[in-house]
């Protein structure tokens, strides 16, 4: 059996890393303390965090030790990092909130309990710093020369809002952030996006400089997927992993709606199937593929949601499509006062009401290319009216584009 770092490279995680045979090697003698941070912008993550919390699951399984680590402190700075214009500065109590959310969500995946691994604020030694001292004592490590050199910096300068000096300072924030963690809790390595080498390395330095400290940097790749969007995000926002936000149908339909060539990648990435059965399910095609968008779709939302809420999920998928074992009633749902399908409802109106649809334009569009659907057949025009005629089996089925479905029933 390979060491856990050849779990993370086979899996595809390993994008850099500052010494590679060197933390293999420390990975393979001890149990190491390792970090993410993450910053509170939201009271959620979403499907593109997943990433470096399933390379973090991979090594707590391994034995080792994970912080993750909330920037309340950074949050309120904002980091540069692949941001084209500079980030809305938030209250330190709207920080706060986002942040017990967002443990509730990385608990799902890790042990968090303060012996197994700690979740941790670095607002705590952030917020205290005495700007002289801690310019004297750490911003003296830094040269400015050298961090505008770096892609974050540089593509800000570019551009005509530029890069505000708040921002700047990110840099010797996180920096701090891995020497403080060092310190107090003897971690060892830092891990991120790829977008973050240039602060992973500065903080790397920054251990060696001032304590003689070994500690190693891993990034990971930068995730668009091959329809070109952005990673988690879809023409309807993004997908969080928030059950409020993104509903487990929703969620499982993202997955399951992947394009086939990104099923391979997402298979290693996203479950802990092992190696594999993943290659067995990546090599599957035509048809069949389905069967591993389905395996995906199914595996992804039973690690975030669990395994009754992907189960109704995978059921109403079915149904939607026709399958004989599928639960319709499992499909999501609005329902509508009887009284307003007397009168009728316009169709545009009900795709927004139901959440189709963000907006009517994009409704009316889709309507005029054929591709919105009730009952299975298409809608001729966007002034058709649905009223209790349109009711089969006790609901309104609504489709909109290829496979997002919607039932409308009666209400009182």
């Amino acid at each position: 059996m390979g060491s856990v770092f050849d779990v993370l490279r086979e899996r595809g995680f390993v994008q850099q890393c500052t010494d590679p045979a060197g933390l293999e090697k420390l990975l393979g003698l001890e149990s190491v303390t390792y970090y993410v941070g993450y910053d509170p912008t939201a009271s959620s993550l979403h499907a593109g965090s997943l990433l470096p919390i399933m390379a973090m699951a991979h090594l707590q399984q391994a034995g080792h030790r994970p912080l993750g680590l909330i920037g309340g402190g950074t949050t309120l700075i904002g980091d540069p990092s692949g941001k084209t214009e500079m980030r809305r500065l938030m209250l330190a109590e709207e920080i706060t909130a986002n942040g017990v959310a967002i443990l509730g969500q990385l608990r799902r995946y890790l042990t968090l309990d303060g012996t197994a691994g700690s979740f941790l604020n670095n607002a705590d030694w952030l917020v205290p710093l005495n700007y002289i001292a801690f310019l004297r004592d750490i911003g003296r490590y830094f040269k400015v020369n050298e961090m505008i050199r770096a892609e974050a910096y540089r593509q800000r300068l570019e551009r005509e809002e530029g890069l505000s000096f708040i921002e700047f300072n990110y840099q010797l924030l996180q920096a701090y952030d891995f020497l403080v963690l060092a310190r107090e809790h003897d971690c060892r390595l830092q891990m991120g996006g790829d977008d973050q080498w240039g602060n992973i390395l500065a903080g790397v330095d920054l251990n060696r400089r001032i304590d003689g400290r070994e500690s190693f940097g891993l990034t990971f790749p930068l995730l668009t997927p091959a329809r070109g969007e952005k990673m988690g995000k879809t023409a309807q926002g993004a997908i969080w992993l928030d059950a409020a936000r993104t509903p487990p149908y929703e969620f499982y339909q993202y997955w399951i709606n992947a394009d086939d060539r990104d099923v391979p990648r997402f298979l290693a990435y996203f479950t802990f199937l092992p190696m594999e059965e993943v290659r067995r399910l990546a090599a599957l095609v035509g048809a069949e593929i389905r069967h591993a968008k389905a395996v995906l779709a199914f595996e992804v939302t039973r690690l975030c949601h669990g395994e009754a809420e992907a189960t109704a999920a995978r059921t109403a998928s079915r149904a939607a499509f026709g399958h004989t074992d599928g639960d319709a009633a499992a499909i999501p749902t609005t329902e509508v006062a009887a009284e307003r399908l007397v009168g009728g409802i316009n169709i545009v109106d009900l795709l927004c009401e139901t959440g189709l649809t963000p907006s009517r334009n994009q409704a009316r569009n889709l309507i005029g290319q054929g591709g919105a659907y009730v009952n299975g057949e298409p809608v001729p025009n966007p002034e058709l009216i649905l009223t209790q005629s349109h009711i089969q089996d006790g609901a309104i089925l609504l489709r909109f584009g290829k496979k997002k479905f919607h039932r409308v029933v009666l209400g009182a």
